[in-house]
């Protein structure tokens, strides 16, 4: 680690001497960075950021104006416990998104690496984002929300706690979020509906067409059939590959505790 006179540091900028900050970090005008703070070698703190505690930044991030990370939990439960916030390498926070440590649930608040996160959205305590996931402008999560790798959630999106977005899903904007969305999946609407596989963004990203045709298999089988989750589930064991992704999406109703949105 560099001392704070060899990184870039405007003169206005204010660094707690617990902080430890990775080569080449630049930090922008009447930032605040507190203590227990560590972040990675190259990433950029534009002014008027603050990171308040117990937070660790990964390589090559880019946080805008007006960030706020490694707040307190917006949680009456807590209770000052020691708790943290990770943000991963390659991760983009945009203007004014705002990210809180996690509670003594889980302890620790976790965005991905190469993720971004537009303006205003808010990540909430014990979170657990993914890697690659996309969040446009002013979505709002509720603590507890995990989001699985490369999801793409739309704008002025609420979701609601413990609830799980499963890897590659689409979120169209303005929906309300309040049960499982599954993997794989396209979702919008309030109350949200599900609109099939999302196959433009899974061919995007390299999925077999064999994948992609027994993940639409699966997918008619939970909500184009008349069977139950336990019905609908025993026919996909006994008539679809075991492929990873198959099994992934079969896992995500055996473990769903809120119930999957229909």
């Amino acid at each position: 680690m560099l001392t704070l006179n060899e990184a870039r540091i405007h003169p206005t900028a204010i660094i707690d001497p617990s902080a430890e900050l990775g080569e080449d970090v630049s930090v922008g005008p009447f930032s605040i960075i507190g203590p227990n703070v560590t972040i990675g070698a190259r990433t950029q703190i534009a002014s008027h950021v603050l990171i308040e505690r117990d937070t660790e930044v990964g390589e090559d991030c880019r946080i805008f104006q007006g960030a706020v990370l490694g707040t307190d939990p917006q949680d009456l439960k807590y209770n000052g416990e020691h708790t943290r916030l990770v943000v991963g390498a390659r991760t983009m926070l945009r203007e004014y998104t705002t990210l809180n440590r996690g509670t003594s649930a889980l302890g620790y608040t976790r965005v991905g690496s190469d993720c971004m996160l537009m303006a205003y959205v808010h990540v909430a305590h014990d979170c657990q984002i993914g890697d690659h996931v996309i969040m446009s402008n002013a979505v709002n999560m509720a603590g507890h929300v995990t989001i699985g790798d490369w999801a793409i959630i739309g704008g002025m999106t609420p979701i609601h706690q413990f609830v799980r977005i499963g890897a590659h899903a689409f979120i169209g904007g303005q929906s309300r979020i309040a049960k499982d969305i599954p993997p794989f999946v396209k979702a919008a609407g309030i109350p949200v509906e599900l609109y099939g596989l999302n196959s433009v963004g899974l061919q995007r990203r390299g999925f077999s067409e064999e994948t992609r045709r027994e993940l639409k298999r699966a997918y008619r089988l939970f909500f184009g059939s008349t069977h139950n989750t336990t019905q609908a589930l025993a026919r996909a064991r006994e008539e679809l590959r075991s492929l990873p992704e198959v099994e992934e999406f079969l896992g995500f109703f055996e473990k769903s505790s809120r119930g999957v949105s229909l």
